[in-house]
């Protein structure tokens, strides 16, 4: 297991990430998250597999289908070293990802409004997802960001015994029903 040890500044500016989503959420409709405690629950979703990865070595990284920010942004707060660049297509969702950066003053983040199968690829440290499409899926999608030392993380339901059936290097944790897959020297599908 890794040490990880998130900034100092982390869970107020997570406090004031919470707020913006509350209050942007009763016009525009992004999350399903409707009260602190719930987004909170979001947020260290979002951040408990940082425990086991090797950060260290994570200097770009990729976040596809960002929503309302989970986990991409909260990974990018955690992580204030990291590059990231967050892909959400739909507009309203990525015209709140341009408030919450904005609002937090997040210098790490770039807001992509595209699908990740569209955009100029670049070689990606680390590939998150969370709730997008089945595992073989995001990585045929992600495959031109995956170079032999990129890891994925993706935040999987019950079902992902099924989903990583044929691929090697895979590893899961799991916190409640929650299933963090991360996967290493990933063959491209």
């Amino acid at each position: 297991m890794a040490s990880f040890t998130l900034p100092a500044t982390f869970w107020q500016q997570a406090d004031v990430f919470a707020t913006l989503l509350l209050r942007y959420n009763q016009t525009h409709n992004i999350s399903g998250a409707k009260t602190k405690e719930v987004v909170f629950k979001n947020i260290e979703d979002s951040i408990y597999p940082l425990q086991f990865l090797h950060v260290k070595t994570i200097k770009r990284a990729i976040d596809v289908g960002s929503g309302a920010g989970f986990p991409g942004l909260l990974l990018a707060l955690a992580l204030p070293d990291v590059q990231f660049t967050l892909f959400e297509p739909i507009a309203k969702k990525s015209a709140f990802l341009h408030l919450a950066k904005s609002t937090l003053g997040l210098k790490n983040i770039d807001v992509s409004t595209n699908r990740v199968e569209k955009a100029t690829p670049f070689v990606a440290d680390l590939i998150s997802s969370r709730a997008v499409t089945n595992t073989k899926m995001l990585i045929k999608l992600c495959h031109n960001f995956i170079a032999p030392h990129t890891t994925l993380l993706f935040y999987k339901g019950e079902l992902v015994e099924e989903e990583i059936k044929g691929l090697s290097h895979c590893q899961i944790y799991q916190k409640e029903k929650r299933y963090y897959l991360i996967m290493e020297n990933v063959d491209v599908v």
